[in-house]
């Protein structure tokens, strides 16, 4: 599954063009690279989201393609959730 669907099926990220945009700004990193929007994403895969401050490091559980709003969590299994400080 692409990494912006994922985003967006797992709630993470709410839009899909939204998610497009985060991953051409190189604000998404699969594995450790910097990942394009068309980026497949597999179970096992390490995905670091940020967002301005704060950065979001998962695991990927499943690729399901149909999720419901209840079982869009259980897609991932959060690993750190940062947030940097002012100097």
């Amino acid at each position: 599954m692409r990494i912006d669907k994922f985003l967006k099926l797992s709630r993470i990220i709410k839009r899909r063009s939204v998610a497009s945009d985060a991953c051409d700004s190189g604000r998404i990193v699969i594995n450790g690279k910097q990942a394009k929007p068309s980026k497949d994403v597999k179970v096992g895969d390490e995905v670091t989201v940020s967002f301005g401050d704060r950065a979001i490091t998962f695991k990927v559980l499943s690729v399901d393609e149909r999720q419901t709003k209840q079982s869009a969590s259980e897609m991932y299994e959060i690993i750190s959730n940062t947030i940097e400080e002012e100097k």
